[in-house]
């Protein structure tokens, strides 16, 4: 690991963390509401894992054609990222419930679509929640096969093209981590961070490997042992339902943190001021009034009270969104929010292009 420190900042920026976290605060105290989960998020994880669990049940139980499976494959994959982006990353947080063994049992719903909770929890909570868009330890704004995502990283011909087609290896992302949790848990092992969560590399390994035996079997195995498709079918199906899942999923982080607006810290071995005000210059929302947006990405279209507040549920994330940006602009820090969808898949293909054409930092 980078020795990275984030330090407390000037007067001003302390004194901005103190008012935001007063405010935010009395929000949930003067409304007597808890910062978990509330009944419309219990409601909200049903209808998410129905809309993975029913449409694979069906496939399982009815005789089908080919494209209508197809078609429900893409359901799927709407599914699985809607648990993903709704479920499963609050509970991994710890903010959907305050009993542990809730957070825990969501948490695990990670396992439906193959990847590993423990790499998660590092890659995410500790890596880019804490290091957020610092190359070459936010693993997030890695280059991706072909996608360059930090200004850091080296500058290739093909780059210039990567508006184009960055979209379709978008898609991949789920079933590459099927494969790199592997080397991902040896790599985090030699960092410290599997003993830093308690585990042990061979016991976190034989879990993964078991686990993903499990997933394979029941998604690919029981299709081929149940329904009339042949093997190619089913796979062209699974695929299909992973790069659905993993389009949207990508799509929706680097509307966030790959935009125009948004930093990326040059140097990794520095120290940086205060931790808070460096989430506000590395993070971005996006289409803050379209509801059904919010609903379905779980409020990560909120990335900027999600980094700063973890552990609320997403389901606060609109209400609180506006004494965030209050506080922030009083204290003179950016407060990045692109005003709709469109706006922000725009603003993402221009950075694609001045990531592809431009061998420079922020």
């Amino acid at each position: 690991m980078k020795n990275i420190k984030f330090g407390s900042g000037a007067l001003a920026e302390k004194q901005f963390v103190n008012q935001l976290r007063k405010e935010v605060g009395e929000y949930f105290t003067e409304n007597n509401i808890s910062t978990k989960a509330n009944f419309a998020m219990v409601f909200k994880t049903i209808v998410m894992l129905s809309l993975y669990i029913l449409p694979f049940f069906a496939i399982l139980i009815f005789p089908m054609s080919l494209l209508s499976a197809l078609t429900i494959c893409v359901l799927m994959g709407v599914g699985i990222a809607g648990v993903g982006m709704s479920v499963m990353h609050d509970a991994c947080h710890g903010s959907y419930s305050k009993r542990e063994w809730i957070n825990y049992l969501l948490g695990g719903t990670l396992y439906l679509l193959g990847n590993n909770v423990l790499n998660w929890k590092i890659q995410h909570n500790v890596l880019h929640h804490t290091y957020t868009n610092i190359s070459g330890v936010d693993e997030d704004i890695n280059t991706k096969g072909p996608i360059r995502l930090a200004f850091k990283t080296l500058l290739k011909k093909h780059h210039r093209f990567q508006f184009i087609f960055a979209f379709f290896f978008y898609g991949m992302m789920t079933i590459v981590k099927l494969i790199n949790d592997f080397p991902n848990l040896f790599l985090y092992n030699r960092q410290g961070l599997v003993r830093a969560h308690h585990g042990s590399l061979q016991t976190e390994f034989i879990k993964m490997v078991l686990r993903k035996f499990i997933y394979l079997s029941i998604i690919i195995g029981l299709p081929v042992l149940i329904t009339n498709f042949n093997l190619w079918q089913i796979v062209a199906g699974f695929l299909i339902m992973h790069w659905v899942a993993s389009i949207i999923l990508s799509l929706v982080f680097q509307l966030a943190h790959v935009v125009e607006g948004v930093e990326q810290p040059i140097e990794a071995d520095e120290k940086y001021d205060n931790w808070h005000v460096h989430q506000l210059r590395t993070t971005a929302d996006f289409a803050h009034s379209n509801r059904m947006l919010s609903w379905y990405v779980g409020g990560l279209n909120f990335q900027i009270e999600h980094h700063l507040f973890p552990n609320i549920c997403h389901i606060h994330y609109k209400k609180i969104a506006p004494i965030v940006k209050k506080v922030a602009n009083e204290y003179g820090h950016p407060y990045n929010l692109k005003p709709s969808f469109s706006n922000a898949f725009s603003s993402h293909v221009k950075t694609l292009k001045v990531l592809g054409s431009e061998g420079l930092h922020y």
